[in-house]
């Protein structure tokens, strides 16, 4: 065969895309990252991923894993989120960056500032967006197809509280009726303002006898709010709450306290016995669909990893 020097030319042209193509693949994919330590169902997990999972568990716990713990991990949360996907769970990007932007708010940060503190230990938003799309799957998955058997019937929580503490009687459970007050104050306010404020809630404190009277003196009050009124039993509030309401006649005012809003209390106006639930049984109940939850999710687990296909390289 014959070549023209235009041929020689076309082929010299290809050969020279061809390398420059190869050349920028191989610089835009860093060569740890291609290179697959585990198969599942299809799914590579790249050393890659064990490096940057390792670091986010070692700033999450402060405590190094071994190798093999951390491939566990990712290999159980490949086969929960295919198994989500048979049962049409399947978050999508905007579910799982509300669930990034609500940790960053837990954390009184930015999502901007989260992602900043993860690459200042060098991982990528991206692992712990994964890590938290398997917890939000596998938690639909567990609590939708099995919520018969999770539930926790009151008898199984009476039985429990009596045989934890048979000799004493669970304490008196009550429903309380309360409105939450805030006096207002500017965020970057001096400390000066902010003890004005709450010499004026002590003040208006004594003042105030029935919520009757709270709601027309705070509804008509500049920089004050008064909410909607919101009905709590005593299992549904903090110990250190329902001590402070059950100190406070009914129609008065809990002692106010300083907050990020301004200066808060709590109007209390009504409080009676109730059956519903107690603290104590409250505990329990938790604790004990915590236990079937976990004994379930353990089950399942081991039950569609035996099904999966893994392949180690």
């Amino acid at each position: 065969m014959i070549m023209t020097a235009t041929s020689l030319q076309r082929l010299s042209f290809l050969r020279l895309g061809c390398a420059a193509a190869l050349l920028l693949m191989l610089c835009a994919t860093p060569s740890h990252a291609q290179t697959v330590a585990v198969i599942v169902n299809g799914d590579p997990i790249t050393n890659y991923d064990i490096e940057q999972r390792s670091k986010l568990n070692f700033l999450s716990t402060h405590k190094p894993q071994v190798r093999k713990q951390v491939i566990d991990e990712l290999i159980d949360e490949k086969v929960k989120i295919r198994e989500g996907k048979k049962y049409g769970i399947d978050p999508s990007s905007s579910d799982i960056d509300g669930l990034y932007s609500g940790m960053s708010s837990r954390m009184h940060i930015t999502p901007d500032q989260l992602t900043k503190s993860l690459a200042s230990s060098g991982i990528r938003p991206e692992t712990l967006k994964e890590r938290m799309r398997a917890e939000m799957v596998w938690s639909s998955l567990i609590r939708g197809r099995f919520k018969e058997s999770l539930q926790v019937g009151e008898k199984e929580v009476a039985a429990a509280a009596k045989s934890e503490t048979p000799d004493k009687p669970d304490t008196d459970s009550f429903e309380y009726k309360m409105q939450p007050i805030v006096l207002i104050v500017e965020r970057g306010s001096p400390p000066a303002a902010t003890e004005a404020r709450r010499k004026e809630a002590e003040a208006l404190r004594n003042r105030v006898q029935t919520c009757d009277e709270a709601n027309v003196l705070f509804k008509s009050m500049q920089n004050a709010a008064i909410r909607e009124a919101v009905t709590k039993t005593s299992a549904d509030l903090p110990a250190a709450l329902r001590e402070v309401l059950d100190k406070t006649p009914i129609g008065h005012l809990t002692a106010p306290e300083v907050t990020k809003q301004g200066v808060e209390m709590v109007a209390l106006c009504d409080k009676k016995p109730t059956t519903v639930d107690t603290p104590k049984k409250k505990e329990i109940r938790d604790k004990m669909f915590v236990d079937k939850y976990e004994a379930k999710s353990k089950a399942y687990l081991q039950e569609v990893r035996k099904a999966a296909m893994i392949e180690y390289r």
